[in-house]
């Protein structure tokens, strides 16, 4: 099945860079209209120039997505500007690591309200555009922590194990309105954040690409392309899914050396 998305609109929120940038490059590449979203105005602008590059053009919005009045009214206002929306990917992110006993309630309820609370905000939003079109696909970005216990990540595992589980709801309140939602759950992924953690850590890093079964994270491309998939119609019979692509990290039972 085709993977073009001529005439088709997308919303990747947190697509100023990394797994969200490479996403949105990919389905502006495939034809889409795509609008990014990010808090950070000067990286929305590299990430429209890196597009700009390749030739191909998308919107930004500046928008921190914990704000969940602004960004319902984003979700609407793209559908009503484009007069539909054919695919939402909730990708921003929130992670703290710390032991429990040295997490704060603050960065707990941090990442819960970036990880969960915005996807229900933004997938609430996107299905009711979608709804009335009897069309839509949307794709939630979860982690390996979210199905494998990581300590120090409490917060961010709980957050991310949440969005898998409502994930499954909302495909199953989508499926009679021909809205497919679906979960990539990505392991280590070389993205900006990843660098800047190894360059801090580098003994932990090293010990954790050394426990990828494949021997490496992976690249933001190659979880664009997992994302586009889910997307597009060669997966319409695909709905309610966690897909890992991870390196085979989740499949790996750990057997001590």
């Amino acid at each position: 099945m085709s993977q073009d998305f001529s005439g088709q609109v997308a919303i990747v929120t947190g697509g100023s860079d990394g797994i969200g940038l490479a996403t949105a490059a990919l389905l502006v590449r495939r034809g889409a209209q795509v609008v990014i979203c990010g808090r950070r105005q000067e990286q929305l602008d590299k990430a429209l120039a890196r597009i700009a590059s390749e030739g191909g053009k998308a919107e930004a919005i500046q928008l921190d997505v914990s704000d969940d009045v602004a960004f319902t009214a984003m979700v609407e206002g793209v559908g009503q500007k484009y007069g539909r929306l054919d695919m939402m990917v909730n990708n921003a992110m929130s992670a703290h690591y710390a032991p429990i006993s040295q997490l704060t309630l603050e960065q707990w309820r941090k990442d819960f309200t970036v990880n969960a609370d915005a996807v229900f905000v933004g997938t609430k939003a996107a299905m009711k555009v979608m709804a009335a079109a009897g069309k839509g696909a949307i794709v939630n970005i979860s982690s390996t922590c979210g199905i494998r216990a990581t300590p120090n990540m409490s917060s961010y595992s709980a957050s991310k194990a949440a969005l898998i589980q409502f994930t499954a709801v909302a495909a199953m309140e989508g499926a009679r309105l021909g809205i497919r939602v679906n979960a990539i759950v990505p392991g280590q992924v070389q993205t900006a954040g990843t660098e800047d953690f190894a360059a801090r850590a580098p003994e932990i890093a090293g010990k954790t690409m050394d426990a990828i079964p494949m021997g490496r994270g992976g690249r933001p491309e190659e979880l664009a392309e997992a994302i586009v998939f889910m997307l597009s119609d060669a997966a319409s019979y695909i709905t309610g899914a966690a897909l890992p692509v991870d390196g085979g990290k989740a499949a790996q039972l750990y057997m001590p050396g």
